[in-house]
């Protein structure tokens, strides 16, 4: 096999700019019929707050777009290469391009070059618009698409570890040093057993003394089963004010470094982070995935036209890349579970259909 991936110039553009028109095509078909789906199947639900008309629907579209378009691009690049190495083949021109001297993956380098721009491009489309849509759409849709109130700063039910005890206040008020806890409950354990439980009906955070202060907080025995006042009980020293005004984290409506940010106060509050995970390295692989396209649908370039087998190559092509979605989607589900791993959980899809791909590839052509 050669080493020289592009050796002519003119056959690399050709190939890269017939393997983008075709991406680009596709996807514009595909959100062209999901969004006019999406939008009949949801515009009942924007139309239904009193006020709604138009002017709404077409922000629905310009919010739900993105997520479209982002969600269906991978796909479009697969169906995308599909139909530019059949039509190459059925042309005859593959046959002529190795009539050429050149190999199997000299014609894809130019389609895994351009996939790889691809790639990068539905990166950066994923930090800089979708999160935002993302974000804006969810919160629209929380209040049946219709104004959205300014945030209160109130949480509620959050958790935080303190060491071995665990901590939990039914309504968090305010923002830094200025946090108000109400109806809290510290849970003390010794060797994951449960000792005492001290109850308050109100605490705020000590800036001088950097810990937290209940008042009125009375401490139950889980051994005796007695209850006695305790006054005024201090406790968190290591707790930061933010843990407990850290709300549910959608991974899809913050950005690599926001989600980033995110599990380490979550990791520090005590609270599991391994979905979280799972998806902060699937920012990464998922636009990834547009690179294994051109590998996987190769099989449907390679085999002569006439010999009534190129359908057949082609639906061979175009399972093997829904096979990767299905095993990208199952990862990510046991990483959820917690039975892989999360960096395992987003990247062994990708390498294993990786060496899928190029062993099709060198058992057919190399």
């Amino acid at each position: 096999m050669q080493f020289n991936f592009f050796p002519s110039r003119q056959i690399s553009l050709y190939m890269a700019r017939l393997f983008l028109t075709r991406t680009f095509a596709v996807l514009a078909l595909l959100v062209v019929v999901l969004q006019t789906l999406d939008l009949l199947g949801n515009s009942g639900d924007v139309l239904a707050y009193p006020g709604n008309g138009d002017a709404q629907l077409w922000h629905y579209v310009g919010l739900r777009a993105p997520q479209i378009i982002a969600r269906f691009l991978p796909f479009s690049v697969l169906l995308g290469t599909l139909v530019m190495l059949a039509t190459l083949n059925q042309n005859s021109e593959i046959i002529s391009m190795k009539a050429a001297g050149l190999s199997a993956h000299q014609i894809l380098a130019p389609l895994v070059l351009a996939a790889l721009g691809v790639s990068v491009i539905s990166f950066v489309f994923n930090e800089r618009i979708v999160v935002r849509s993302t974000a804006a759409l969810s919160a629209w849709e929380a209040v049946d698409y219709g104004p959205i109130p300014r945030d209160s700063g109130v949480k509620s039910n959050p958790w935080v570890r303190d060491g071995n005890n665990l901590v939990n206040a039914a309504i968090v008020a305010g923002r830094g040093t200025q946090v108000q806890l109400r109806k809290v409950q510290i849970y003390n354990r010794i060797n994951n057993s449960l000792t005492t439980i001290v109850q308050a009906p109100r605490g705020h955070y000590d800036a001088a003394s950097k810990s937290w202060l209940l008042e009125g907080a009375r401490q139950f025995d889980v051994a005796r089963g007695t209850v006695t006042n305790v006054g005024t009980v201090r406790f968190g020293r290591d707790i930061r004010p933010d843990q407990f005004t850290l709300a549910k984290v959608d991974p899809d409506a913050l950005t690599f470094h926001e989600l980033e940010a995110a599990i380490s106060d979550l990791h520090d509050a005590g609270r599991p982070t391994a979905e979280l995970e799972g998806s902060l390295w699937h920012k990464l692989s998922g636009p990834l995935s547009a690179l294994l396209m051109p590998i996987l649908g190769s099989v449907a370039a390679f085999g002569l036209a006439r010999s009534g087998q190129l359908f057949m190559r082609a639906v061979l092509g175009m399972a093997l890349g829904f096979a990767y979605f299905v095993a990208d989607n199952f990862s990510l589900a046991m990483g959820s579970l917690g039975a892989y791993p999360p960096v395992l959980a987003a990247w062994a899809p990708f390498f294993l259909f990786l060496l899928v791909g190029e062993t099709v590839l060198f058992r057919t052509e190399e």
